[in-house]
């Protein structure tokens, strides 16, 4: 990997926990994967854009080392999720109860309170720490039905214990579902280790590919059992029978899929993924994890967020107490790109950010403190 191959912009961007850099390769891919066939073709473009969508689960499936046939592109997490608590007949009865965290993002919140006006949700107070299993344990009782599972957070950058969280829950019989959006990417995830019931996530982020490529997952034992209601001809086992009387899942996630597709966001994020594929992603984990022990050692007095490699994410939250805004003020005129939330800024190294880089960032904050 190099920084070489992304576009950067003027300045220093540590905004990789919101939206990853474009590759420069990517303008003449998309030409050839979406613009050629529809351009040139003499027939209509849709046999060679659907093999797009092709390219892109099987890349997916190399990322997180499980079968193609298991994931379904989405538009966003929020319409997975949906799409997936629809789909759950255990779930449409009343007093289901439903355990999430007060930090998930608010998103995730909104599908499950409409998707499922009946259910009971136990939010897990923010002031508890979610890096802790015993946590976890506390409200993860023998009444809950399901748990929403956020692997990073955005506003903490904590991390959740997901294989003793997901290992808890089958125990108990609890449905859980996986949200790796501020995750994927940066913090290595193998789906034949740690499996949970349903996953979902998306490629804006640490996967630089853009809007609009969001996926879920389904773990196999419940690929037959899930029964979509949002469909469309192209969740039919044959999209391409045209019989309006005869409706029949299709084997796969792809079941989850819909109506007509969109198919640029695939081609980005497709190619994408192909070059992060090409690279062993355990290198950028360790990369991102340098960096952020260089911010520890000089600035460690103002980080909110955990130390340890095991439950800290790919970014650092921080907070200059009195001279906050000051220091706000002063990496905007670096132009350093970062963002700013409730527990203070958040700054995410990324394979085009180097030493040099995460030290520019230190030199200007310390200089006005």
């Amino acid at each position: 990997m190099s920084k070489a191959d992304f576009h950067l912009p003027d300045g220093n961007y540590l905004l990789n926990h919101s939206v990853g850099r474009p590759l420069k390769s990517l303008e003449q891919s998309f030409q050839e994967q979406f613009f050629a066939p529809w351009q040139r073709g003499v027939t209509e473009p849709w046999g060679q854009w659907l093999g797009i969508i092709d390219d892109f689960t099987a890349q997916l499936s190399q990322l997180f080392n499980s079968d193609a046939k298991l994931f379904c592109p989405q538009v966003n997490l929020s319409s997975g999720l949906t799409k997936i608590l629809h789909a759950l007949p255990a779930l449409s009865a009343k007093n289901v109860t439903i355990v999430m965290t007060e930090q998930d993002f608010p998103s995730m919140g909104f599908a499950i309170q409409q998707s499922l006006p009946n259910a009971r949700i136990r939010y897990i107070p923010e002031t508890q720490d979610v890096t802790d299993s015993n946590v976890w344990h506390q409200h993860l009782t023998n009444d809950v039905d399901l748990v929403f599972i956020s692997h990073a957070y955005s506003n903490s950058g904590q991390l959740a214990p997901i294989a003793d969280i997901i290992s808890l829950a089958r125990d108990r019989g609890i449905i859980s579902i996986l949200d790796i959006a501020q995750s994927a990417g940066v913090i290595p995830l193998d789906l034949s280790l740690t499996a949970p019931d349903f996953m979902i996530g998306s490629s804006v982020k640490w996967l630089c590919s853009g809007p609009g490529a969001a996926y879920l997952w389904i773990n196999e034992q419940h690929l037959d059992s899930c029964q979509p209601v949002d469909v469309g001809w192209f969740s039919h086992e044959n999209p391409f029978e045209f019989d309006i009387h005869h409706f029949k899942y299709h084997p796969t996630a792809m079941r989850f899929w819909g109506g007509t597709p969109s198919i640029a966001p695939y081609a980005i994020a497709a190619h994408t993924l192909k070059y992060f594929n090409q690279h062993d992603n355990t290198w950028l984990h360790h990369h991102n994890q340098q960096m952020l022990d260089m911010i520890w050692q000089q600035l460690g007095d103002f980080i909110r967020s955990p130390q340890s490699p095991a439950s800290r994410s790919g970014t650092a939250i921080m907070h200059f107490n009195d001279r906050h805004e000051t220091v706000l003020a002063a990496l905007a005129e670096e132009r350093i790109a970062i963002d700013s939330r409730a527990l203070g800024i958040r700054v995410s190294p990324h394979v085009y950010n180097q030493k040099d880089d995460v030290q520019q960032f230190i030199q200007v904050v310390k200089a006005q403190l």
